[in-house]
């Protein structure tokens, strides 16, 4: 990028845009870059085998000695999965978060023994940090984890207000968010606002948590057999009401899923999950209680394939199977992209004979964390931003999300619905879009990372059409072939009933090498290249698929 002047600075997301999840703001000013969150994203049904996604750090590790520190919103994976990885490959000298938000990291980083851990800082809403020609404050906002912060960072080429995510809960389990700093940002000036936009298509405001709370209870004194509830793991403020819900029916707790398990340690350890000592069992006591004197605590409610709800549906935990009778309770909404994963889910849990209740009109077993259209709209007008940047939401939200600021005020000219690596320069309050920087998506598959966009595609070919494979023998020294070639298919064409289709493959294929062997200038690797690509072409025009071809050679 172009060198800032002293009166520019320029703001941009390595995730988040155009997207729901894998949150990475930077803002960069005099030399210093500041990183807001660092997130990771959920993969749908396309990446096949990948577990989740994570930003292109290339920018940050190219410019680290800028970096000033990591500030972290909250706690929710979307904001902070990707800090391992981040830290992996990136010199970060600080990282601030507040309350329960540092014992989630702490708890993350863990798990990860390879990296370097810089200080953590724990900041509270009346801290501020000065650097250079720079201020950066918080004000406290509501959301469905405690301590979730906005982030003010002031600077002399405007004030910039990065709401995190956020929804105006006037009833909050937790402290409230504070308006008087909202409105006291206002007065003062916001030049740029960065607001979540995820719920900004839903018309009106986001239901309290309390009112969630009180129906989960209402469903637990009617029934009358085991409960599971599945829920988001970071969710503590649920958590805690679905345990104030078994404390009132005299039901114990069974915690299952690792993320749920430390989830509730950290809660129990600051104070925002309470109950009596006796309240949570261990597992495998769960047999000395009878049904109706249970509720079991799970991680699955997006039907991810390895979460303890979805292996207790496919009947293979070790450590508990389902009784008919059960009653499943999803305190949840599927995430974009997980619906599918979610309904095989169900399916299974009725096959074997459970009750499911999912989030409803009439049920309302859940509550979004993020702004509604009426709770956005209070926060342009409290805070009047001159210029608008939506973050954290696919297209159709960062627009919708803009278009309510121009009903509230804002000059339509002022909004900026950007992508990732799009780079915002700001000027005395004046926004242009004007540069880009690497922005790209970064797959993690088990303890491989950094899969590229070629992997996935063969992944997806051998899911919808299968492999094709040749093995031929060839006399080395004479370039001919030896033998008959042994052929190989999965998920293809069965050999058994296209006979007639793989030997019209075989014999094109044979008579090509036969042909490019006669040619002594072309190296054997070249011959594998340039046969693969014409039978790729040879097998799309006679079965219309496209198989991953794949030609061995064994030399004699």
């Amino acid at each position: 990028m172009a060198r800032l002047n002293s009166h520019e600075v320029r703001v941009f997301a390595l995730g988040g845009l155009l997207e729901v999840g894998k949150n990475l703001y930077c803002i960069e000013y005099m030399n210093q870059i500041i990183i807001i969150d660092c997130g990771i994203l959920f993969p749908d049904e396309h990446l096949l085998g990948v577990d989740y996604v994570i930003p292109n750090f290339s920018y940050l590790k190219e410019n680290e000695d800028k970096i000033i520190g990591l500030f972290v919103t909250h706690g929710h994976e979307d904001h902070i999965g990707g800090i391992p990885f981040l830290l992996k490959e990136v010199k970060i000298p600080k990282i601030y978060a507040a309350g329960v938000t540092v014992a989630l990291i702490k708890n993350k980083l863990e798990e990860h023994k390879d990296i370097r851990v810089p200080e953590i800082v724990e900041f509270t809403s009346n801290d501020e940090y000065k650097f250079k020609d720079c201020q950066i404050s918080f004000i406290r906002m509501t959301h469905s984890v405690p301590d979730t912060y906005g982030i003010v960072v002031k600077t002399k080429a405007g004030t910039i207000f990065h709401t995190g995510d956020f929804k105006f809960d006037m009833t909050p389990n937790g402290p409230n968010t504070e308006f008087y700093k909202l409105a006291k940002l206002g007065e003062d000036g916001v030049d740029l606002l960065l607001s979540d936009s995820t719920n900004a298509t839903v018309p009106g405001y986001t239901k309290s948590e309390k009112y969630i709370g009180k129906n989960i209870l209402e469903l637990f004194k009617h029934i009358h057999s085991r409960i599971l509830v599945a829920t988001f793991a970071s969710n503590i403020y649920r958590v805690q009401q679905i345990v104030e819900a078994a404390v009132a029916t005299n039901r114990k707790i069974a915690i299952f899923g690792r993320s749920m398990l430390k989830t509730i340690e950290v809660g129990q350890q600051i104070g925002y999950i309470t109950a009596p000592k006796s309240t949570f069992i261990e597992v495998d006591e769960c047999k000395n209680y009878k049904p109706h004197e249970l509720v079991i605590i799970c991680t699955g409610s997006q039907g991810e394939p390895m979460a303890a709800l979805s292996r207790i549906a496919a009947g293979i935990h070790k450590q508990i199977k389902l009784i008919p009778g059960d009653t499943v309770i999803f305190s949840s909404s599927p995430i974009p992209g997980n619906q599918v994963g979610v309904n095989n889910t169900i399916n299974l849990l009725f096959k074997a004979g459970c009750n499911v209740i999912t989030h409803s009109p009439i049920t309302d077993t859940h509550t979004s964390g993020h702004a509604a259209q009426g709770d956005l709209k209070l926060l342009f007008t409290l805070l009047k931003p001159k210029n608008h940047m939506p973050i954290h939401g696919e297209y159709r939200m960062l627009k919708t999300s803009g278009e309510l600021d121009i009903q509230c005020g804002l000059n339509p000219n002022n909004l900026f619905i950007m992508s990732n690596g799009d780079v915002l320069t700001m000027r005395d309050g004046v926004c242009e879009v004007n540069d880009k920087v690497t922005a790209s998506d970064i797959y993690i598959d088990g303890a491989v990372s950094d899969l590229n966009s070629d992997i996935i595609h063969e992944r997806k070919s051998l899911s919808d059409d299968g492999l094709f494979s040749i093995i031929f023998t060839i006399i080395k020294d004479k370039r001919k072939i030896a033998l008959e070639p042994q052929v190989v298919s999965r998920g293809f064409v069965y050999l058994k009933d296209s006979e007639e289709l793989t030997k019209l493959f075989v014999e094109k294929a044979k008579t090509f090498l036969a042909k490019e062997l006669g040619n002594p200038k072309i190296p054997y690797d070249q011959i594998k290249i340039d046969l693969t690509d014409y039978l790729n072409k040879i097998v799309k025009e006679e079965s219309e698929r496209k198989p991953i071809i794949l030609i061995l050679f064994s030399y004699i």
